[in-house]
């Protein structure tokens, strides 16, 4: 084995005449350990050197080592100070993601030099790489999640020297959103200024909407409207993601009636609702106590088609039913339905749940055949507590006929639901219907022994026709 690996390693060898990497200053290592990472180098770096030749080895051989990964900067630095060797963008850009992502920043600064100091070989005396803006790019981004924002506006303006043209928008929104996420809105806005005035970038709704939001988590809400009156200045026209901050802002500010307002605007505007639209609009009505105006309002969006198809009203069907308005949340939710804006089947839980808290069987029951030509199924507990009720006021026969209706939707049974449907047979004096489902449940497995199931056919032989159900827990 021995003989072999000297073979393979003579085969591959060092390069011819070109001197090993010192040990690095900036981060002290033992010499055993160095030794051993040159060990490495000297096996698996075939010859000859080249940008593809040293970005292979990083990416395929360095990176997945535990013990030499840390050396990745300091090989590559190493590679620059040979006269025969220039870095390109492909290296450049694999070890800004990799330093961007270890988050080595201090290392990423100076790669950043690196770049402005020795440039790409296709960058010329006139144009610059076109893959410059990128890898500062990733630069920056990392910079700004990690709170550096000197080192940020630092990479971003050495970035500016050289590229050819400005900059794009999107670098710049990233520097905008670091000053809002922490808190220098005055450092953002002046930024943003900056973007007009002297990188001639024309800001899209992404800026906008970073700043509407900064203003308004801030309670800052009069700029927050001065930044979206700006918007239609420079041609940018909002998104969901703007009304939605503003209304969001206006709800906490207080204004719900402006907040209604900008909520009709997007639809004169023509910008659609979201998901997050609705529940911004129910929940701050909610919150100040006017559920039935938010019941309305929905309506309203709904006959104008505006209602997103992924809308929930669940929260609101809680709300009325909490409040003990089951029979208007029930008219909600048929409307809403009828409309093509189908509840959840939490919302329809929560329903059923309301509907049987009041004793209306018949609405509860009207619900659930309901749901299950829409193929919704109602979770086992639920759909054996609405078969309870209706066994329970002499109604065994239409619940039975809804659990084959269910059963042909995909609904699993347990014990419990033919146990209640027995027991209503019992009382109802359905000795036959009664025997079936016992058979059923024998074939099903859910009767634990020959007592048992003795139990059950002993009391439907002893019933007596049009009994009424005795009331017992399960």
């Amino acid at each position: 084995m021995a003989t072999k690996k000297l073979v393979k390693v003579k085969a591959k060898g060092w390069i011819p005449n070109l001197p090993l990497p010192s040990p690095p200053k900036e981060t002290p290592v033992s010499p055993a350990h160095y030794a051993r990472f040159l060990d490495f180098l000297k096996a698996h770096w075939a010859p000859p050197l080249s940008p593809d030749t040293l970005l292979h080895f990083l990416n395929s051989k360095l990176r997945h080592h535990p013990s030499f990964s840390c050396f990745d900067f300091h090989l590559f630095t190493w590679a620059t100070t040979l006269d025969s060797f220039r870095h390109t963008h492909s290296t450049y850009h694999w070890m800004a993601h990799t330093l961007a992502a270890t988050r080595r920043h201090t290392h990423l600064r100076t790669l950043l030099t690196l770049i402005a100091t020795h440039p790409c070989p296709c960058s010329s005396s006139i144009f610059s790489c076109p893959q410059t803006q990128p890898i500062f790019r990733t630069a920056i981004h990392a910079f700004a999640c990690s709170s550096q924002l000197h080192d940020a506006v630092s990479a971003f303006h050495t970035m500016r020297k050289l590229i050819d043209g400005k900059p794009d928008v999107a670098v710049c929104n990233i520097l905008v959103h670091a000053f809002v996420k922490n808190g220098k809105l005055d450092c953002a806005l002046q930024f943003y200024r900056d973007m007009l005035d002297n990188y001639r970038v024309k800001p899209d709704v992404f800026t906008f909407n970073i700043l509407v939001s900064g203003y308004c988590r801030n309670s800052q809400f009069a700029l927050a409207l001065e930044v979206f009156a700006e918007m239609g200045k420079l041609g940018c026209y909002p998104n969901v993601v703007t009304f939605n901050t503003l209304i969001r802002g206006m709800f906490r500010d207080g204004k719900v009636d402006d907040a209604i307002g900008m909520a009709r605007e997007m639809v004169e505007l023509g910008c659609g609702f979201s998901a997050v639209t609705c529940d911004i609009l129910v929940q701050g009505l909610c919150k100040e106590g006017r559920v039935l105006q938010a019941c309305e309002l929905l309506l309203e969006f709904s006959h104008k088609r505006v209602l997103p198809g992924g809308f929930d009203c669940f929260a609101l069907v809680e709300v009325l039913c909490g409040g003990g308005n089951v029979v208007r949340a029930l008219e909600l939710v048929y409307e809403l339905w009828n409309a093509g804006s189908a509840p959840s089947l939490v919302a329809c839980i929560a329903m059923v749940d309301g509907l049987r808290g009041l004793g209306k069987t018949e609405e509860a029951l009207r619900l659930v055949e309901r749901m299950l030509e829409e193929g919704m199924v109602l979770d086992v507990v639920t759909f054996n507590c609405v078969l309870w009720d209706m066994c329970n006021v002499g109604r065994t026969h239409e619940a039975n006929r809804l659990r084959l209706l269910a059963l042909s939707k995909g609904f699993e049974p347990d014990g419990m639901t033919y146990r209640i449907l027995v027991m209503g047979y019992m009382g109802e004096g359905g000795r036959e219907e009664g025997e079936l489902l016992v058979n059923e449940m024998l074939d099903r497995e859910f009767i634990p022994d020959l007592a048992s199931y003795n139990e059950l056919m002993s009391g439907l032989a002893n019933c007596q026709r049009h009994t009424c159900l005795e009331s017992k827990e399960f």
